[in-house]
């Protein structure tokens, strides 16, 4: 698992529109990283909309914000389109970015032990290092707290 105060791991990942978006070309904004299980289920959809809906307020502080599951691009795309959604979406299908991130987890639901995306949030400040990072975060109200955290940089 990731540290604060630590480099963030490097990347480069496809984008809804099927464009690469590389951390490293982010420098000098804050940029905030929220990994989710999955397109389209009712907690991934709510923390997407919450992110989307608080876009202005993260760009007035010099942050982005991307959305990392393991889905596809085209589902990104359906998933953006359906919802209205203004964050980037990045697609991870092979799940390495996951792994160095340390959120593709074990995760046990009704009896049964599966890996998966543990929903993990990380703030990178504008030099590239690891200013906070949460796993197994709530989706519901979780962009305000990002924000009033960003805001505090």
């Amino acid at each position: 698992m990731l540290q604060p105060n630590t480099p963030a791991p490097d990347f480069s990942l496809l984008d809804a529109d099927i464009e690469t978006i590389s951390l490293s070309a982010l420098r000098g904004h804050h940029v905030v990283l929220y990994f989710y299980p999955k397109d389209n289920t009712p907690s991934c959809t709510l923390q997407a909309i919450e992110f989307s809906d608080l876009e202005d307020e993260f760009k007035r502080h010099g942050a982005v914000v991307l959305g990392i599951s393991r889905d596809d691009c085209m589902s990104h795309a359906n998933f953006r389109d359906k919802h209205g959604l203004a964050v980037q979406l990045l697609s991870d299908e092979d799940g390495e970015v996951c792994n160095q991130y340390g959120v593709w987890q074990e995760k046990e639901k009704d009896g049964m032990k599966k890996m998966g995306i543990v929903r993990s949030t990380f703030v990178i400040d504008r030099t590239g290092v690891v200013r906070l990072a949460q796993y197994g975060v709530e989706a519901k109200n979780h962009a305000t707290e990002i924000l009033n955290f960003i805001k505090s940089l």
